[in-house]
């Protein structure tokens, strides 16, 4: 009996040791989350989440602030917002599976798929290939007078502060495109018969010459697909990558999300941007959770075959540029391209995103396996600190 009484005791002192062990592990913040911490903090961000992956599934992740900093929900796994240009590297898996389909190869010529022609003023005998489109030396720009206008906002969906519509109009946003689908805005964009057309829509030429980062020249890829396939690129990315991933909870468009979940974009921590969409969505207009974004990490990361094959992702992640030989405005000491994706000299491949009230950046580590990932609900002008440590902490062996 004695026995058995000495037995219970010691079982219940060594349960109440785990117990106790298990509330200190939770509450006691790890070192990635302490420099985080400091860096959100630092940077006085409303809301952010991050992800890390260990080459087949989520490692690390963590939520830090607020998705609605009035009412103090929490910002999620599931939360969704924007992520920029992030969705530049969705377009680069697009464009690898519809050259899996056979509809063109990276060096066809894009007035073989486009129903008008487009010639660059700057270079009139000149011709743009799709991989000029995926390297940024199409000669296709951006131009301030037109792309800042191709965002839509929907001030009545939800609220939204004055200071915030302010900003934007400083800073050249606006609402004025009459454009609902690619194909209207590119006519009017790119054919000389088009009500935007205009010499300013070209860089100096001829292509593949000069880098010029071109959001237009992303999303006319994204057009190219729609032309070839008889889907929106919205449809062709479904079929061929959400739902292959299961990325159940992201989309294109506001109607495509459940705006429950939808994070406030902030212009600092207390002035919020009212909800939009982009004419040019292919760019930068997914919205996504860091849950569902983390499932594509892995998959890109491990090369999985739902979404390409072998080749293609080799292709996908080749070098473009030739360090003895590169275009105009670039520097290869910090990173080369890919298609779309950003090679960095570190050994990672990833891509940032920003737009108003919205900063993300998706990586992994080529050697490791390991990626990560972090969304914020405001724009960062320097998102390195958080960088830093995310790529530190996917190095580790």
């Amino acid at each position: 009996m004695k026995t058995y009484k000495t037995l219970k005791t010691l079982l219940r002192v060594l349960t109440l040791a785990l117990i106790t062990s298990g509330i200190q592990a939770q509450t006691q913040p790890d070192s990635l989350t302490i420099k985080l911490q400091q860096a959100f903090t630092h940077e006085s961000l409303p809301g952010m989440y991050v992800i890390m992956t260990d080459g087949n599934k989520v490692s690390y992740s963590h939520s830090f602030g607020y998705a609605d900093e009035a009412n103090q929900v929490p910002y999620l796994a599931n939360t969704i917002q924007n992520i920029g240009s992030v969705s530049k590297t969705v377009i680069a898996v697009a464009l690898m599976k519809a050259i899996e389909l056979k509809y063109f190869t990276l060096e066809t010529d894009i007035n073989d798929v486009l129903p008008f022609k487009v010639t660059n003023p700057n270079d009139p005998n000149g011709k743009i290939t799709i991989r000029q489109l995926t390297n940024h030396t199409s000669g296709i720009v951006d131009n301030p007078d037109v792309y800042h206008y191709c965002y839509h906002f929907y001030p009545k969906l939800r609220a939204y502060d004055s200071v915030s519509i302010k900003t934007l109009n400083q800073m050249g946003f606006g609402d004025k495109l009459k454009d609902t689908t690619l194909a209207q805005f590119f006519y009017n964009y790119l054919s000389p018969q088009g009500e935007y057309y205009s010499k300013a829509n070209f860089g100096e030429g001829p292509a593949g010459s000069v880098s010029s980062y071109s959001n237009i020249g992303s999303a006319l890829a994204a057009y190219l697909i729609e032309l070839k396939s008889g889907l929106s690129y919205a449809q062709f990315t479904q079929k061929y990558i959400l739902k292959p991933l299961k990325m159940d909870h992201s989309g294109w468009h506001i109607q495509d999300v459940d705006l429950k979940n939808h994070a406030y974009l902030y212009l600092d921590q207390k002035n919020r941007f009212p909800l939009y969409d982009l004419v040019t969505y292919p760019d930068g207009g997914l919205k996504t959770s860091p849950e569902d974004l983390s499932k594509y990490l892995v998959a890109i990361a491990r090369h999985d075959k739902k979404l390409l094959t072998e080749p293609s992702y080799q292709t996908m992640f080749t070098a473009q540029f030739n360090k003895e030989h590169p275009p105009k405005n670039i520097n290869l000491t910090y990173r080369n391209k890919g298609i779309f994706w950003n090679l960095y000299t570190n050994g990672t491949v990833g891509h940032d995103g920003d737009d108003p009230g919205v900063g993300t950046y998706l990586f992994f580590n080529t050697s490791t396996g390991k990626g990560g990932l972090f969304l914020c609900n405001k724009y960062l002008p320097n998102k390195q600190a958080i960088v830093d440590v995310l790529v530190k902490e996917a190095a580790k062996k």
